[in-house]
């Protein structure tokens, strides 16, 4: 049986023959209910494993195709938000092999690690619950050149236009949020990127007329501003660290532990937990272009927040944001606002763990890249699935839990957790999150406030599957089943059987 969930999220879905578009709503079916385990195990017998296989190797099974269904769904739900949080963000899928490697696997570095990239520009709410991907682009490195001719110098790096860079998938993100903006007028989109996108074409880039895209962006070069009537040149954290102190803040920094000894740079060296103290300031500055040999880029007005960590212990860089931004900072609710806005940033993070940690899309042993690539565009649906029921259960918990899950997936856990019979009404979508966790260990003990995270939650989930099946198979379900099928139907109607653990319906 199909979840109802995966018929209206794909029921769009071109992959140019219906039967693919069939087995994409199976596997994904399959998938989001058991993400960790195998495709055989997912899948479940040999014919259903060799159609996985079949389509994950189907030429007309692109990635793009695949996706495009959920963009829709995406914005869809992005129209129904006030603020929606548009995060782009790189990370690598790491797919080296110690034998054989995989068939059109690129560099990732100056090593021997092999795999691809993957850009995301996810969509969240204002409380981070997540909405779906708006777009994404897959790509493999070319491999390194060979030593340049003494009498053909290497190109300085600098000196290329920003449609030759890496980098320039910033500035495609940034078109394709704004074009989002433009098609949901009634919601704020907000974009919200790490200091990687710190990119003057971003800065300078149009926001649309009817909805203006905002963005918020964290720096990490201190630019150069225009300072006083004489148009002199100042620097942008001398500027504003300079202003009135708006407010003061204590926080929790995590602990951050180097992933390399020998990395120096302060965002990557370790750091141990502690409570900071921060102060707030702003200002509004105007920005002064950088040269560029193949175009004329004009001055910016832009605001920005500072953020800084006052007093940090011995030894210990202090914690930093300046954030640049096109959104207000007229009172000091516009400005927590803003720093509010960049912390849903953080969500995309978690995203890709689920995607690589529970959805385990490095570890499958594909031996061509065109087919792990679809498998991992299957999967960015998965791993939203999976983060949104995490998310919904902390910002949404008095939810009826039956607009998520199904009420064989519900009793069947209620009755393995209590050991008692399921009650007549749905628990809140609050308590049956702790419930699927503790499926997947996490110990609900009485009092505890801190809520399930993703990895509890879907190894949870993957057992809920297994018991919802005994449910409908041989358990309560299949018992209700069969009694509704001996009842009699009323004259004039027709009773028509349905799947193991729903109603019959009258037609």
């Amino acid at each position: 049986m199909l979840a109802p969930w995966v018929v209206d999220e794909t029921k769009d879905a071109d992959l140019r023959d219906k039967r693919l578009n069939d087995r994409l709503q199976r596997i994904l079916s399959d998938l989001s209910e058991r993400p960790t385990a195998s495709i055989p195990a997912a899948c479940g017998g040999k014919a259903e494993t060799e159609a996985a296989y079949r389509f994950f190797n189907n030429e007309k099974a692109l990635p793009q195709r695949i996706l495009d269904p959920h963009y829709e769904q995406t914005k869809q739900r992005i129209a129904a938000q006030e603020v929606a949080i548009l995060v782009p963000d790189t990370t690598e899928l790491d797919l080296t092999r110690p034998h054989s490697q995989v068939e059109g696997a690129g560099p990732l570095d100056d090593g021997p690690r092999r795999g691809a990239l993957v850009h995301l520009l996810e969509a969240f709410s204002e409380d981070g619950t997540p909405l779906g991907a708006v777009w994404s682009q897959m790509w493999t490195r070319d491999e390194p050149a060979d030593e340049p001719a003494a009498d053909q110098p290497e190109r300085n790096r600098k000196q290329l236009p920003i449609e030759e860079k890496e980098s320039y998938r910033w500035l495609e993100s940034q078109r394709q949020a704004r074009a989002v903006a433009q098609k949901v007028p009634g919601t704020k989109c907000v974009l919200t990127a790490d200091s990687e996108s710190d990119i003057y074409e971003v800065f300078a880039e149009p926001r649309g007329a009817d909805n203006p895209l905002e963005w918020v962006i964290r720096a990490c070069q201190d630019r150069a501003v225009k300072s006083g009537a004489d148009d002199t040149a100042g620097q942008l954290r001398a500027g504003v660290s300079a202003g009135e102190v708006l407010f003061t803040r204590e926080i929790t920094v995590r602990a951050r532990h180097a992933k390399v000894s020998c990395d120096q740079r302060k965002r990557r060296t370790g750091r141990a937990a502690r409570q900071a103290t921060m102060e707030v300031r702003a200002a509004r500055v105007e920005l002064r272009p950088p040269w560029r040999r193949d175009r004329k880029l004009p001055a910016v007005f832009v605001n920005v927040v500072h953020v800084r960590e006052i007093a940090p212990p011995e030894g210990e860089e202090p914690v930093e944001w300046i954030l640049v931004t096109t959104l207000p900072i007229d009172t000091i609710e516009d400005v927590i606002a803003i720093i509010r806005y960049y912390t849903v940033r953080w969500m995309i993070e978690i995203f890709f763990r689920v995607l690589k940690s529970g959805c385990r899309v490095e570890q499958r042993r594909f031996e061509h890249l065109d087919r792990a690539l679809t498998f991992v565009a299957v999967s960015l649906i998965v791993a939203w699935r999976v983060l949104m029921i995490c998310r919904l259960g902390r910002s949404c918990p008095d939810l009826d839990c039956e607009a998520i899950f199904e009420p064989s997936e519900w009793k069947a856990v209620y009755v393995a957790v209590h050991q008692r019979p399921a009650p007549e009404q749905p628990p809140p979508l609050g308590e049956m999150i702790r419930l699927i966790a503790q499926l997947g260990g996490y110990v609900n003990t009485p009092g505890r406030k801190d809520p399930p995270g993703p990895q509890t939650l879907w190894l949870g989930m993957q057992r809920m599957s297994d018991l919802a099946w005994a449910w409908n198979t041989f358990g309560p379900g299949a018992r209700a089943e069969a009694v509704s099928e001996s009842v009699p139907a009323k004259p004039g109607r027709v009773r028509h059987p349905k799947a193991p653990g729903t109603r019959a319906k009258d037609v």
